[in-house]
């Protein structure tokens, strides 16, 4: 992913609009990009933070995007956990009914 398509994201990642395959290279980019990391510092810092002044709560910006980004992780690790158990269905499906198939020719 470029820098320039990771800050055109960041209003979807503090919308929690992302879906798995765009967060996945979005935090992973995050991770080898500084640059870009503090950038989404700084966005998510701003949008929150004049979301809270305006609603007069009281916040920790910093602990709720460290929060977002945890979230942001463990759905990745879930979703592949997920993937991996529908694969290993397909194959198990799949190799049942060619040993039914070999059943009944053989």
């Amino acid at each position: 992913m470029e820098c320039k398509n990771f800050e055109h994201l960041i209003p979807d990642f503090v919308g929690r609009k992302m879906d798995f395959r765009t967060l996945k290279e979005f935090c992973s980019h995050m991770e080898v990009c500084e640059e870009c990391k503090e950038e989404l510092v700084i966005q998510f810092l701003v949008t929150e933070g004049m979301q809270r002044l305006e609603d007069g709560d009281a916040f920790d910006l910093q602990n709720e995007l460290q929060i977002r980004l945890n979230e942001a992780e463990l759905s990745l690790r879930r979703h592949k956990k997920w993937r991996k158990l529908f694969i290993c269905l397909g194959i198990m499906a799949i190799l049942a009914v060619v040993g039914i198939v070999l059943w009944f020719v053989l």
